[in-house]
């Protein structure tokens, strides 16, 4: 058997568990169970033809991150409001209005939008990972580290490499180990035993 179709066999021949141990290799900071699998989503079957009205809301959307971005959330929040007028399956339009939402302070109406826009996509692709990357801000923000960690390890699987640190982050027992670990380095470096 050539080396190449070894290597074919062995890729095939993973179990979970051996995919877990080999991610947690690559993930340190991470304790075994609460991983992060590395597995690539199947390509979103979430696809919407690039109508005139895509274009449209494509640029109206383009037209709000100015505005919000210059502090101009009214605006930014209109021009939203429009795209997702014109395109109610558009799932991008939802995670930015969401944005403009949270920034009003509107956590509710923001939540709403990001799970509409995790709908729209079925959980895939870039404005899925967006968006769960935004509930887990927006649930840290208040206090449910619990939900948090869930939509970032989501965001995570999605390609997030932000929520994979915040996952490690808010792992406890990550950063006692982490913690642990920096003080006998220290006292290595110090020649302490």
């Amino acid at each position: 058997m050539s080396t190449d179709a070894k290597q074919a066999k062995m890729d095939i021949d993973i179990s979970s568990h051996d995919k877990g141990v080999l991610n947690c290799i690559f993930n340190p900071g991470l304790p075994y169970g609460d991983c992060v699998e590395e597995d690539k989503p199947e390509p979103a079957l979430y696809i919407i033809e690039e109508s005139e009205e895509v274009k449209q809301a494509k640029a109206l959307e383009l037209e709000a991150v100015k505005a919000a971005e210059s502090g101009d959330l009214e605006t930014a929040l209109d021009l939203l409001n429009e795209a997702v007028t014109r395109v109610p399956d558009w799932a991008s339009s939802y995670n930015n209005r969401a944005q403009v939402l949270r920034l009003q302070g509107d956590v509710k109406g923001a939540l709403d939008d990001l799970n509409k826009a995790v709908e729209l996509s079925r959980g895939e692709g870039k404005v899925a990972c967006q968006a769960y990357t935004q509930m887990g801000l927006i649930h840290r923000l208040e206090g449910d580290d619990t939900q948090a960690v869930e939509d970032f390890k989501k965001a995570a699987r999605l390609g997030s490499e932000f929520a994979k640190h915040q996952v490690v982050a808010l792992n406890p027992y990550a950063a006692l180990c982490n913690q642990m670990l920096s003080e006998v380095m220290q006292k290595v470096r110090r020649g302490e035993q």
